[in-house]
């Protein structure tokens, strides 16, 4: 009978004892949170050799970098012929570019994906790659489309081809080392929902991914659905995935993220990564939802990376860019931010950004800028 109540005592001891621990972890991760302080990302100034062009008759749009085991830095970026006007929907490739720093001079080296077909779900267009490294295989995250391959656009007028717009899906491709060969996929990573209620009921694109601290992924993307009755769908919205994997499958969420009221395309690009105990991402306001400057970068975070608020100190860029002379540069965009990182933090903030001519000729590139997070 002693031994029975011995074993009793002792197990009711183990268990406080264990969540004791438990509370402890808890109470720790909370505390940590707290004494960070408002997160702020702070951009430098920017060098003229950290502007990416590509040739004169290519325009350029947005990328991602990574190190690779040469020591090199590689770059992936979207790109497609100058004298197509603005034909990113019908025509974009990405490419792919090296250097021997993140804030460059980046110098061309292939293209990544050539055009395959239009009988694959990304035969004739892919763009705006977002590139990580998970244990020890490299991945290129994307959007990819097909259509009739019809071009609309000429320079200086903007025009889309809807069939190619409506079929974006996100794709994947896999590699053990960031010079290739990459391995793409038949089918897409996530398909647009065969809900037609479904947030994403006409497409899914530009992906946005980050690796859970508790194990798994969580993965953000550009979602349209066919609510709106109109040949461009809506609202645009952005859902969230999760998955075990980084090639899926990926479980989707029917709740929205990054909304505003008033607007059914408040926000855009977002980049999100897990840094200090919360997800961060820097997402494109698209006309002033979340900031008095109008259009810009803003910064979000959230503890779970489903349920997502604007940051205490939300502005992360205007539409400029300041020069290590002092000057600065108005810009028409400023899009798809992609974060460099290094040990888990950022280092430098890729974007694609452009002016405009008299003519109305959009004339874009790619440029790397330094930052710094302060913690005040």
């Amino acid at each position: 009978m002693h031994k029975i109540s011995y074993l009793i005592v002792a197990s009711i001891l183990l268990t406080s004892c264990v969540n004791k621990t438990k509370q402890t972890k808890i109470e720790s991760e909370v505390n940590k949170v707290e004494e960070i302080g408002d997160f702020k990302i702070e951009l430098g100034k920017v060098s003229k050799k950290s502007i990416f062009t590509d040739r004169d008759d290519i325009t350029v749009w947005g990328a991602s970098a990574i190190k690779g085991e040469d020591g090199l830095y590689h770059m992936f970026y979207s790109r497609w012929k100058k004298d197509l006007g603005w034909a990113w929907v019908t025509h974009s490739e990405i490419a792919h570019a090296v250097s021997e720093s993140p804030f460059g001079p980046f110098n061309y080296k292939d293209v990544v994906f050539p055009r395959r077909g239009a009988e694959y779900w990304d035969g004739l267009c892919t763009h705006n790659p977002t590139v990580h490294k998970f244990d020890e295989k490299y991945y290129l995250y994307y959007m990819g489309n097909t259509g009739d391959d019809l071009n609309p656009c000429v320079p200086g007028k903007i025009k889309y081809n809807w069939t190619h717009r409506n079929n974006q899906r996100i794709g994947v491709a896999v590699a053990d080392d960031p010079n290739g060969p990459w391995k793409r996929f038949d089918k897409p990573l996530i398909n647009a929902s065969d809900d037609e209620d479904a947030l994403d009921a006409l497409l899914a694109n530009n992906p946005s991914i980050a690796k859970r601290p508790d194990g798994g992924y969580l993965m953000v993307y550009k979602a349209v659905g066919k609510k709106i009755k109109r040949v461009s769908g809506g609202p645009v919205v952005h859902c969230v995935a999760t998955s075990d994997s980084p090639t899926g499958p990926f479980k989707k969420y029917n709740k929205p993220v990054f909304e505003a009221k008033g607007t059914d395309f408040p926000a855009e690009d977002p980049y999100i990564w897990y840094q200090d105990g919360k997800y961060r991402a820097i997402v494109k306001d698209m006309h002033g939802a979340f900031n008095d400057e109008g259009q810009a970068l803003v910064l979000f975070e959230s503890t779970d990376g489903f349920d997502w608020s604007l940051a205490k100190n939300p502005l992360v860029s205007k539409l400029e860019i300041k020069w290590e002379n002092g000057d600065t540069l108005k810009l028409k965009h400023l899009e798809r931010p992609q974060l460099y990182m290094e040990n888990g933090k950022p280092v430098a903030l890729f974007c694609a950004a452009d002016t405009i001519d008299t003519k109305n000729v959009l004339h874009s590139w790619n440029v790397q800028i330094p930052l710094e997070i302060s913690k005040k």
